[in-house]
């Protein structure tokens, strides 16, 4: 427990201390990550997110994990911008659900100028809903970071993906230092930051160490920080990757928690394949963040019912939620829609 009590915000981890949390016996790692989770978070709560992609297919970027990359085949249906309109919708089925932040991802290298004014009308509205926003839309510049600031974007996501010296063999679209960059400037902005990886890309030990380096080592920690399990997809280049080890999934999401201890680590892409019981072992390492719904950009993900009967079974409830059935906000939420429907900006940028 004296090891326990040590640990505390920091910004200097070394890579040797790292690769000693992954080295400890995996009921002692798991006892630490559990000990620091309870000194700041209740550990029988769960944030829910819910994901939506509102632009798909036919990115630039040539990420090997992406089946929304346009360098690959994965017989994946390219969609314009979403409408204002129907994000709208999404969002307020999400809230219904339970879900108290909305996150909004679009496959694009950078958004376009002519796509940003839609962007932030889809900010304006889901604020409006009295849900969190979160965007994912590639590298930002300063402009536009300041823009979705002030639209009332509460978390902007920017994976780093892996370790600095793994990335080149994952992407050669988009340098590590943008990422970075981009990074700077959400947190600049006065925006809270989304930052995280995904295991099962080939990396080693040392590149998932390097991965939670970068990210705690960071002038101030990620709020959120998503750990995700490699999605094969048929078409793109990792699709044939060896499967995860469970038991090293869960080893580096309780090494993130030892590292970030008051960030929300988040148990995100590949839960479907994951059983209750590794999920379960995924709490109990100090995950305490979810996304809740079918659907996680393109890939699936457990039905929000699943969802609810296996937090039933856990104990767990999820974070701030807030009954949904009352006529004032229900009457919210109508209104909303029904000021979205009056705006000029009520269409997506193709019919404009």
């Amino acid at each position: 427990m004296s090891a326990t009590a040590e640990i505390t915000t920091r910004h200097d981890w070394s890579l040797a201390e790292v690769r000693a949390l992954f080295e400890q016996p995996f009921n002692d790692l798991l006892f630490q990550a559990q000990s620091v989770h309870r000194q700041h978070f209740d550990p029988n709560r769960v944030q829910v997110s819910t994901l939506l992609s509102i632009k798909t297919g036919a990115c630039p970027e040539d990420c090997k994990y992406c089946p929304q990359s346009g360098h690959y085949n994965t017989g994946l249906d390219k969609e314009k911008l979403m409408e204002v309109q129907k994000v709208l919708e999404a969002a307020a089925e999400a809230k219904a659900i339970g879900s108290t932040r909305f996150c909004m991802g679009a496959a694009w290298k950078h958004p376009s100028a002519k796509d940003m004014p839609y962007v932030l009308e889809m900010v304006k509205g889901v604020k409006k809903l009295g849900l969190e926003t979160c965007m994912t839309l590639g590298r930002l510049d300063q402009e536009q970071t300041q823009a979705l600031a002030d639209a009332g974007l509460d978390y902007y996501n920017h994976n780093l993906d892996t370790s600095p010296e793994f990335y080149g063999n994952i992407i050669t679209t988009r340098t590590y230092g943008e990422r970075l960059q981009t990074l700077a400037y959400v947190r600049e902005a006065g925006m809270k930051i989304c930052s995280g990886g995904i295991l099962g890309m080939g990396e080693s030990v040392d590149d998932r160490a390097g991965l939670l380096i970068q990210l705690a080592n960071l002038p101030e920690h990620p709020e959120s920080v998503p750990i995700n399990m490699l999605v094969k997809v048929k078409g793109t280049p990792l699709a044939e990757e060896k499967d995860v080890d469970p038991f090293d999934f869960i080893r580096t999401l309780a090494v993130a928690r030892i590292m970030m201890p008051k960030s929300h680590v988040r148990l995100s892409a590949g839960r479907e394949a994951m059983n209750e019981q590794m999920q379960a072992l995924a709490f109990m390492a100090g995950a305490n963040s979810i996304f809740y719904g079918e659907k996680l950009l393109t890939t699936a993900n457990p039905q929000a019912d699943k969802d609810m009967a296996l937090f039933k079974r856990l104990g767990i409830k999820p974070q701030e939620r807030e009954e949904h059935a009352d006529e004032v906000h229900q009457a919210a939420i109508e209104q909303a829609l029904v000021e979205q429907r009056d705006s000029k900006l009520f269409y997506n940028a193709a019919s404009a």
